[in-house]
């Protein structure tokens, strides 16, 4: 990026534009400015999840939970071996860390660098921290100590039916948006790129014979089949290559449009399929590769220590960034699974409450995960910002605007934003088709790895097996997610309809005919969202909903800590992240919609008022139908506060056996 004086400017004025940009002259080191070299950040990173995790997240384990080995959990009280099923801890952080950590630590950093490395980085500690981390543990605790009840289940027992059936319609919102937001990652990720497509068309035969193989071919035999799994998946990405120089290219080759329209069939067909059969082979095969890729990565960092490209704060702090808006709130909202994520709460209080075999396992898995998905998202970040700030721009700005924006960034702050190494990347990733206004962050996030990676000793041959990897990587964990979530989002609202009917399905027909319905339902919505908006619209309601629900879960937690921690004090754990969280959330939502609501009169926005009005319609409901949550919260902290201290202590129902 280089940088010549504003219109207008003086000379005075300089030292002030460099040293926001953080530019080096020529005439050497005038402001004081050095680069930054990402080891730093690492290093200042690792402390503080260690101090945090041991200091803090033991003082929530002793003192505010009182976590007990004695009390049995619902696991063991209630096993099936279906949904309850003792898990060591080990194994069950493997599982929680899998699903809690999707394409939010990976995507969110990469969109928040362009406001420069250092807001996402105190966001992502302090977040992961004081906030997310408790967040996550307090939720799982009040789920296993309501015999691993949902989210939603669990607000109406301790809040009422209203609130309970509030926090469902938000929960089922959520995930809509989420859905289709990471959606869109996949389709700006394989859009035109018949290589990265063809990598992940090969990973469904292989998570199809790995399913089988474990399941019906050779049961229990799970090495064989990870194996041949595996070995399948790097096939494709090595394959991919030869695919993409041959003549049938073109077979794999769709647009923006067609991959909007392909992949919530897929996902519908997917959630209607026994988990068996490519779910859970999938998620297997595809936390090897998360592994892979993070392990690689962070040796890159600490081997390579690249430098950071982008400077510690840009002039894209004000709100004229590619994602509209200022620094606070919206890096709060941008970066959501890497410091704080309602969706975690899905998790928390879903499938690993049902699991967890004692309580003190409880730390290491809700409080310790999400510590670890800071430091992926760090590792991200770090990525990203690795890029020369005229590459990442060209990249993650809407072609439509980029001339405006490089236009409006030389007048108003006298950088320019001209790509300086994007064509030599793509040319060493192997990459054909083009890169400019691929906005969701999956691909900026694959050239910065592959620009890490390839910078160490012997990598750089491999670099365009190295970008399609991370590729494959982001696709097939957000895949994942598409599975997951609509499957996830089916059990809702089948049981939201449940409620309404007065009773379940009555017979195995009407229950797949049900599962057919709603599949197609929740499909349908998200893919309504996903093939009409833009990413940096969905990522931003994507964000808000999602962060409101973390407020939900922190406001639970409170309500939850009010009535059994041994001091009421020890609420204000969750409640002061709680209060933080609503008045960012409140913020982002009020400046969005007001940003919308004035860009759908605008005649330059003419394409997209009809779309700017629903936004604001969805925001505004997931807003208000929050608030009304949040308040019946503090409503019931008031009644609690107003009467005697209760001793600490469970209700007889939730004691152990």
């Amino acid at each position: 990026m280089t940088c010549s004086p504003p219109k207008g400017a003086t000379t005075e004025q300089l030292p002030a534009v460099a040293g926001l940009l953080g530019k080096q002259y020529d005439e050497g080191n005038l402001f004081g400015t050095r680069p930054m070299h990402s080891l730093w950040l690492v290093i200042t990173a690792l402390a503080a999840f260690l101090v945090a995790y041991r200091f803090y997240g033991a003082f929530l384990a002793a003192k505010v939970a009182v976590l007990n080995d004695r009390r049995i959990t619902p696991a063991h009280r209630l096993r099936d071996d279906v949904d309850y099923h003792p898990t060591r801890r080990l194994v069950l952080f493997g599982v929680h860390f899998a699903a809690i950590a999707g394409s939010g630590p990976l995507v969110g950093p990469a969109f928040a660098s362009q406001f420069g490395y250092f807001p996402g980085f105190c966001w992502i500690v302090i977040g992961s921290c004081l906030a997310g981390g408790v967040h996550d543990f307090v939720v799982l605790l009040a789920s296993v100590r309501h015999n691993g009840k949902s989210l939603p289940q669990v607000a109406r027992e301790l809040l009422g039916p209203v609130v309970g059936a509030a926090t469902t319609v938000a929960t089922l919102f959520i995930i809509i948006t989420t859905l289709a937001a990471t959606g869109k990652v996949v389709v700006n990720a394989l859009n035109e790129s018949a290589w990265g497509t063809f990598t992940i068309v090969v990973t469904i035969p292989a998570a199809l014979l790995t399913g089988f193989w474990m399941n019906k071919i050779r049961p229990g035999r799970v090495g064989e089949a990870s194996l041949i799994g595996v070995t399948l998946v790097v096939l494709g990405v090595v394959v991919g290559q030869r695919f993409d120089d041959s003549t049938y290219r073109d077979l794999l080759v769709f647009s923006v449009d067609r991959l909007a329209i392909i992949l919530p069939i897929y996902a519908a067909m997917v959630s209607i399929l026994p988990v068996w059969v490519l779910l859970a082979p999938r998620d297997y095969l595809s936390s090897y590769m998360k592994v892979t890729v993070i392990g690689l990565l962070g040796i890159g960092i600490l081997v390579a220590n690249p430098t950071l490209k982008m400077p510690a704060l840009t002039p894209f702090i004000a709100g004229d960034g590619p994602i509209p808006g200022t620094v606070w709130p919206f890096v709060c909202i941008v970066i959501a699974c890497g410091a704080l994520s309602g969706f975690h709460a899905l998790i928390a209080s879903g499938t690993t409450p049902k699991m967890v075999n004692r309580e003190s396992d409880i730390r290491s898995i809700g409080y310790g995960a999400m510590l670890l998905e800071g430091f992926v998202s760090l590792t991200a970040l770090i990525a990203a910002c690795s890029l020369e700030p005229g590459d990442y721009f060209k990249v993650n700005t809407e072609t439509s605007r980029y001339e405006q924006f490089v236009q409006r960034a030389e007048h108003k702050y006298g950088i320019d934003l001209r790509p300086r190494e994007l064509n030599q990347l793509k040319e060493e990733a192997g990459v054909k088709e083009e890169l400019a206004g691929r906005t969701a962050g999956a691909v900026s996030l694959a050239l910065g790895m592959a620009k890490v990676l390839g910078n160490l000793p012997g990598m750089r041959p491999l670099m365009a097996y190295l970008y399609h990897f991370v590729i494959m990587f982001e696709a097939l964990f957000i895949l994942t997610l598409l599975e997951t979530g609509t499957r996830v989002a089916r059990f809702i609202l089948q049981d939201a309809v449940g409620q309404l009917r007065g009773k379940p399905a009555d017979n195995r027909q009407t229950a797949w005919i049900m599962n057919i319905a709603t599949s197609l339902a929740v499909c349908g919505l998200w893919g309504y969202l996903l093939y009409n908006f833009e990413i940096g619209r969905l990522w931003l309601m994507n964000g808000i909903g999602n962060q409101l629900l973390a407020a939900i879960g922190l406001g639970l937690g409170t309500t939850y800590l009010l009535h059994t921690a041994p001091k009421r004090a020890y609420a204000l754990c969750t409640a002061i992240p709680f209060v933080a969280v609503a008045i960012t959330v409140y913020a982002a939502g009020v400046m969005s919609v007001y940003d919308w609501w004035l860009k759908q009169a605008d005649p330059a926005f003419a394409a997209m008022a009809a779309s700017n009005r629903l936004m604001c319609v969805l925001v505004t409901g997931i807003l208000l139908l929050g608030a009304v949550i949040l308040v019946a919260m503090i409503r019931r902290w008031v009644s609690i506060l107003r009467t005697s201290p209760q001793i600490a202590g469970e209700p007889a129902a939730e004691e152990s056996a």
